[in-house]
């Protein structure tokens, strides 16, 4: 349950200790199944006031979440100074959303940094499908709206079949080839936590009977509260009288509760970038892992570099060197994964037109200019879930996850339509295109550079391997090469009838 909450009235000076546990326990709730939720409504706010009035209330087992972010005065910061454990994006952003780049960004902006944070994410104001598939897309797990039900004495206690039909996703992450898109659990070991009411002396008997234990992470009603460090308690107990001082005190008085907590599911790429903006005793001490806000283990520094250090040998192994995208192995693989996972997805392949005669005439260094940059045109077609990868020369593909993948397609040619004419010399911009001398010795005027796409919708029960759906590909951009311009061909006959024309 979300309990609507003003900063203001949180921090008033009148509040009395204990009556917001006292009214719920009278309903019959406990704290864990209550969620602090912060109004933005303030346009100052006392930080220090806020952090710890937040920390009483998570020290009694609420959760705490920050309402209506992006409308009021103080949000990000807010979000900055309390970390708190929802975050609900105002609906003014949720409108609307499939049409509007800008709030596409701002939502993307806002899962990403939630997810370095351990935060989760509820898009508000949810009032069509649209909307609920752009939001369910950026990977955004929690929504409310009309769409999905409204307000309600009684609410419902799950979604509707037909709201549980359009989230359903078929997808499989990147992550099992791209190996940037790693998680976090990938690094998980499981470690016995301790309470914060444990003794000094048994967490330091813990370390002295094992040489191997860098940290132990201490747990509260299943969360985790902190971190206590080998080196900080063995350094702290060497000073003299400590150990006789402290050694019946709870450890909490030693424990780290700026410690680095992630979910399972944070991509390594973010873990890192997180290490890196943090104190440096972060690499040294381990982070906490956790599932649902749930401590399910901890990390090393040490697993991680070691994890990433094999990814970028791995990475720079099979990428082309041009564009940096995955090559043929991973594709291949790619290929093969979702096939022997029965996840649909759509193959494209992507021919540049009338690249051979632009690089003759303006250079390979230009022609390199086109290859890059079709690679990020097409990245940025791509949803989370789809897979680009460069085949060689000017040949690409892409593995499409996305159910809107066809208008994907249709954006993307229209941005290369606008953007490859740049290429070309003014006079060449004039002209429509370049004027070559073929073998013959005879003027050949070639248009602007465009793109073919074959789309080859793959149904894993006809085809079997990536040899199949490479070779069903390479006929269906034939098929897109011989439209003019800026083209999407897609194949909808079976991988026989295919064949049997390409045989013909």
């Amino acid at each position: 349950m979300f309990l609507n909450i003003s900063p203001d009235i949180l921090l008033h000076k009148y509040s009395k200790s204990g009556e917001t546990l006292k009214y719920i326990q009278a309903l019959g709730l406990q704290p864990n199944q209550v969620i602090i939720e912060l109004t933005e409504n303030a346009q100052t706010l006392d930080y220090q006031l806020m952090r710890d009035a937040t920390h009483h209330y998570r020290n009694m087992g609420f959760e705490i979440a920050i309402d209506d972010l992006g409308e009021g005065f103080s949000g990000l910061r807010l979000w900055s100074e309390i970390r708190p454990d929802y975050v609900k994006i105002d609906k003014h952003f949720t409108q609307n959303i499939h049409l509007d780049p800008v709030k596409m960004q701002f939502a993307r902006s806002i899962q990403e940094i939630a997810a370095k944070s351990g935060a989760k994410v509820i898009a508000e104001g949810i009032e069509t499908h649209e909307q609920l598939m752009a939001i369910r897309d950026l990977g955004i797990a929690y929504s409310q709206g009309y769409h999905i039900a409204r307000p309600h004495a009684d609410p419902l206690h799950q979604a509707s079949p037909d709201i549980t039909n359009q989230l359903v996703r078929f997808e499989i992450e990147r992550e099992n080839l791209l190996q940037n898109r790693a998680t976090v659990e990938k690094l998980l070991k499981q470690m016995a936590p301790v309470g914060p009411q444990c003794h000094n002396e048994d967490v330091f008997k813990m370390f002295d009977e094992n040489a191997e234990l860098y940290s132990i992470p201490v747990v509260l009603d299943g969360k985790p509260v902190g971190l206590i460090n080998r080196s900080v308690m063995i350094n702290d107990y060497a000073r003299p009288f400590r150990r006789e001082l402290y050694g019946q005190r709870p450890c909490e008085m030693m424990m780290d509760k700026s410690a680095l907590i992630v979910d399972k599911d944070t991509s390594l790429k973010d873990l890192s970038d997180l290490i890196l903006q943090s104190k440096p005793h972060h690499l040294s001490a381990g982070f906490i892992i956790t599932e649902n806000t749930q401590y399910i283990g901890m990390a090393s520094g040490h697993d991680l570099l070691r994890l990433i250090t094999k990814m970028q040998i791995d990475t720079a192994r099979y990428a082309n060197p041009l564009t940096l995208l995955p090559g043929n192995v991973p594709i291949s693989e790619q290929i093969d994964s979702l096939l022997q996972s029965g996840t649909p997805f759509v193959a494209c392949y992507c021919d540049l037109d009338h690249f051979k005669p632009f690089n003759d005439v303006y250079g390979y260094k230009k022609g390199d200019e086109v290859i890059q940059k079709t690679g990020q045109l097409l990245s940025d077609a791509c949803g989370p879930y789809d897979f680009v990868g460069h085949i060689g020369g000017d040949d690409f593909i892409v593995l499409f996850q996305s159910r809107n993948w066809e208008s994907r397609c249709d954006t993307l040619l229209s941005h290369i339509a606008k953007t490859f004419p740049s290429f070309y010399s003014a006079q060449d911009q004039t002209n429509g295109g370049i004027t070559t001398q073929d073998r013959q010795g005879d003027q050949r005027f070639h248009p602007f550079i465009s793109l073919s796409i074959g789309a080859l919708i793959v149904d894993s029960t006809l085809y079997h391997s990536h040899h199949e759906v490479s070779t069903a590909c390479v006929n269906a951009k034939k098929q897109a090469k011989a439209i003019s311009g800026n083209s999407l061909f897609i194949e909808r006959r079976s991988p026989q009838e295919s064949m049997v024309e390409m045989a013909a």
